[in-house]
């Protein structure tokens, strides 16, 4: 396909994820071709890494031959090409753009935490640092639940990447109840989370 799209893929990223979900709401998901890979925190992946110097997923490359890389890049692009709106214009923009930063933000908290338990051996792993990332995750979701009313009401980069986060904690952090005392946050979670657009791109292992 002249204009398909390369992306190296992990279905456990939620930063491929929010990629993917995007693909689907613009009509486009059929345009990407997705390639394996091993993304690792220690273990440097020598297939991204021709796409992404950083090594990071998600990593993309045009028909042209030109690379983007991260998800925000990305995900921005996908809505040039299909001529969306998740990124909207004039005001609207800035709130939006705060937004997919919130649940990004989340994101790198969770993830940092989830390489102190699993990637740093006992002597070493420090309960001090995860304990700083759960209040950061903790804060955030605070905020999600003061601001879901605003952001609820549309599809956008926002809501999507705030579904995404939400997503990666049932899925990685499945003993952390997030939701017993946010109840506007479950509510729109649940209802969101309907759309084929995150239906279909729940993370899975292997």
């Amino acid at each position: 396909m002249s204009d398909s799209i390369e992306l190296f893929y992990a279905p456990t990223s939620p930063y491929v994820r929010k990629v993917m979900a995007c693909a689907i709401e613009l009509g486009i998901a059929d345009r990407i071709v997705k390639l394996p890979s091993a993304a690792h925190p220690l273990k440097r992946d020598a297939r991204i890494a021709s796409f992404n110097p950083l090594a990071k997923v998600p990593a993309a490359k045009l028909a042209d031959g030109t690379l983007l890389f991260d998800s925000r890049v990305i995900c921005e692009y996908l809505d040039d090409f299909g001529r969306g709106s998740l990124f909207p214009r004039g005001p609207e923009r800035w709130k939006v753009l705060t937004e997919q930063a919130l649940g990004d933000g989340l994101l790198d908290a969770a993830l940092l935490t989830r390489y102190e338990n699993t990637c740093r051996s006992d002597e070493i792993r420090s309960a001090e640092w995860i304990d700083g990332q759960m209040t950061k995750i903790a804060a955030a979701l605070d905020q999600m639940e003061n601001d879901v009313a605003v952001f609820g009401t549309r599809i956008s980069i926002g809501s999507l990447t705030i579904a995404c986060a939400l997503g990666y904690l049932d899925f990685r952090f499945a003993s952390f109840d997030w939701r017993s005392s946010r109840p506007a946050l479950t509510d729109w979670f649940a209802t969101v989370s309907e759309r084929a657009s995150l239906r279909d791109t729940f993370p899975a292992e292997g």
